[in-house]
This record gives C-alpha cells, structure tokens and sequence, in this order.
C-alpha cells in the first residue's frame, strides 16, 4: 500500500510543483505573491478543454493551446494589474490587486460556463499496468513525464539561457540589472508569461486525471501550491519542485493513513510548522539583512 501511494502523491505533486513555480518564480524577481495563479491554472483547464471539444483538436495540441493562451492572460494580467503598481506604493497594494484579480478571473468563469463541474471527453486511450503490489496506468505515465520534462527545461533555460540570465540577475538586484542595460518589464513579463504556461500544463493535466474541472477548482489548487512554493524555499526554482513533489506525497499518505477529511488541511498544517521551524523553506537561503 505504501508504494502504491507514494506514486499516487508523485503524481498528484507534480501538478502541484507546477503551480508552485510560478508563485516562485514571480517572488524571486518582483517579491509579489500573485494569488491569481490558481486562477490562471483554472483557464488552463478550461481553454484545453475548449480546444478539445469545440475546436477538435487532439489533447497534445490542445495542452500546448491553452498554455499558449494562459501565457498571453498571464502578460495581461501583469500589464494591467500589477505593473502600474510596481514602485509607487506599498507591497500590500499589489498583494490587494492580487486578489481583486483572483476573484475577478473566477466570476468571469462562472459567467462563462456556470458553476457545474464538467469533463474531458474520453481523449486518450487509458491502459493499466501492474508491478509487484503497485498498480499504475498510462494516464500517470503521461502526466509524470509531461511534468519532468516542463520542469527540467524551465531549470535548463534558467541556467543556460540569455534570458534566464536576465532572471536570475533581477531576482538578485532588479535595480542593478535595470542599470545595466537589462529591459526588467520584459523580463517580469516573460516570468509572468513561463509561470502561467506551466499553471496551464498542470491544470489540463490535472482535469483529465481526476476526470473534473470547475470555476473554483484554482484556488484550493493555489493555495496548496502556494504552500509548497514555502515549503520548498519560495524563489527557489528546485525548492518548488521538492516542496510540491513532498507536499503532494505527504497529502496521499494523510489521507491513506488518516482520514480523508484532513486532506486540505495537511498543506496548511506543513505552512505553519515551516514558517515556525524553518522559514526560509527547505531549499531557500536564510536572508540576514545588514544595519
């Protein structure tokens, strides 16, 4: 049972590493928490499952679609809601337009398609396997591998690119970076654009594995992975990926081994024991501001 659900929590996780990247990424670089992303992460699943079922395209491209499309809300939402902000006023005023945001995107949603859960078709041909007392299906498969390749080439274009240079010189001094001739909103941007393609990824991955989708699913979704983004060290790029993979496992193995009815609770109860033990999270660096 223990194996079994440790793949279950690995693959629920990675949907949630997903998520957590683009809390982290966009805190390393503008120090701004944007409760939007478990929306964002929402239209993902929505606009697959309109390429899906209206348009009729298959699921690959209907997946690489809606993070197309969560990309360009994702730069409309940094452009009209938090870019007028940035510099001119308190951290809370962002942090406010966040959440005016979040509500925003999740009304606009119910407008659209009304408050019922809906489905994916049956798109892809699902086969099980069994190894040993561990059984798995493709659809898991699909999704771990999908999730692996999505985080390692956000690590590799971080490390190696022209623009993830650009990244990692404003999340380490954004005014510095400005003066040296680096455009910051075009890479604010870019951040907003990469975290909200990586939210789409999970979302549509996510409604196929549990087989629903609904305008309020981002934000419990947000909130976990705003956890594990904490929990992994948020601004951390591998710290999101351990603390959604760990968060993920340790949600499974509370229900299997306690009751379901602690299954949202688990990520708070972890948020609160990191913030009191370790807060910096387990990956993050601890920051000692000098007088």
């Amino acid at each position: 049972m223990f194996w079994q659900q440790l793949l279950n929590g690995i693959t629920l996780g990675s949907s949630y590493a997903l998520i957590a990247l683009g809390y982290t990424m966009v805190y390393g670089i503008v120090q701004l928490i944007n409760f939007a992303h478990g929306e964002i992460y929402m239209f993902g699943a929505f606009a697959g499952l309109f390429l899906v079922t209206v348009v009729g395209l298959p699921i690959g491209w209907a997946l690489l679609g809606a993070m197309a499309f969560c990309m360009l809300l994702g730069v409309v939402v940094e452009r009209v809601a938090y870019r007028p902000l940035r510099g001119k006023s308190s951290r809370l005023s962002a942090l406010i337009s966040a959440i005016g945001v979040s509500i925003f995107l999740s009304t606009l949603m119910v407008i659209i398609a009304g408050t019922n859960p809906r489905n994916y078709p049956d798109i892809i041909k699902i086969s099980n396997y069994q190894l040993g007392a561990v059984q798995f299906s493709s659809l898991q498969i699909i999704i771990l591998i999908i999730s692996a390749i999505l985080m390692i080439g956000l690590e590799l274009m971080v490390r190696r690119s022209r623009i993830g240079k650009a990244m990692r010189a404003c999340s380490q001094d954004i005014e510095a970076a400005a003066l040296m001739g680096i455009n910051v909103n075009r890479v604010i941007s870019f951040t907003f654009a990469v975290g909200s393609a990586l939210a789409a990824a999970g979302g549509v991955m996510v409604a196929i594995y549990y087989n629903a989708l609904w305008p309020y699913m981002g934000t419990m979704a947000g909130m976990k992975a705003f956890c594990a983004a904490v929990l992994g060290g948020i601004g951390s790029i591998p710290g999101a990926m351990v603390g959604g993979i760990s968060l993920g496992i340790m949600e499974i193995m509370g229900v299997a081994y306690l009751s379901s009815s602690y299954k949202d609770a688990i990520a708070f109860a972890i948020l609160i024991l990191v913030l009191i033990i370790r807060p910096q999270g387990l990956l993050g660096q601890k920051i000692v501001k000098k007088v």
